[in-house]
């Protein structure tokens, strides 16, 4: 976990949708570190690991009821930091050449969020982390799959530019978890370009905000 700090007066959330503690671990705190040492941002940090999240069984209750969720679980705690952060970085390992189950479990539950309110996430800015254990292992749909998620909630997607970091963080761990993923320089590098960018389109959106707004 990464200490929040008060710089910009900027927010940002990190979500590892990975079941496990290893390299979308270590890659979405390396993202936050970051972000917080070079940037002075105030950082949050959610894992899905170890986390009770069910299924979006898409009841309505939280269109008809406009009072959240039906399902009372671990997403209670998430929506708050979700709502409160001007950014967000989704990680992901890849499984099967796209994002976790845990993960889409997280994303198909923000209905509950955009049931009360359609525009809670309206001009948030958002990139992602894809991690795969092969060079190819399905990073770049991985992050479509994310992208998607940003532009249908009508939140800022960013990747890190052209030349190495088009769609945002790929990280290849080579199966060899955290070590691995540091190990990947040219990975960690895409992760860093995309946090650059994150936070300059976030200056852009919240402007010059004082500190603890």
């Amino acid at each position: 976990m990464v200490s929040p700090t008060s710089g910009t007066g900027i927010r940002l959330l990190g979500i590892s949708g990975s079941p496990r503690r290893q390299s979308t671990h270590h890659a979405v705190n390396a993202a936050l570190r970051y972000a917080h040492e070079q940037h002075g941002v105030e950082v949050d940090y959610y894992s899905v690991r170890k986390k009770t999240i069910e299924f979006c069984i898409h009841c309505d209750y939280c269109v008809r009821k406009r009072q959240g969720c039906v399902h009372k679980d671990d997403m209670a705690d998430l929506y708050p930091l979700m709502q409160r952060a001007d950014a967000w970085i989704l990680g992901s390992p890849c499984y099967q050449g796209q994002i976790s189950g845990q993960l889409k479990a997280v994303l198909d539950r923000c209905r509950a969020l955009v049931a009360q309110d359609p525009k809670v996430f309206r001009n948030k800015v958002g990139m992602g982390i894809a991690v795969g254990g092969d060079r190819t292992g399905g990073q770049e749909p991985t992050l479509h799959s994310m992208m998607d998620f940003y532009v249908i909630s009508e939140m800022i997607p960013v990747g890190g530019g052209s030349f190495g970091a088009n769609l945002g963080g790929a990280v290849w761990s080579r199966d060899l978890g955290a070590e691995g993923a540091e190990a990947d320089e040219e990975g960690m590098a895409s992760v860093r370009r995309s946090v650059d960018r994150l936070i300059e389109v976030t200056r852009l959106v919240v402007g010059d905000r004082p500190v603890g707004r």
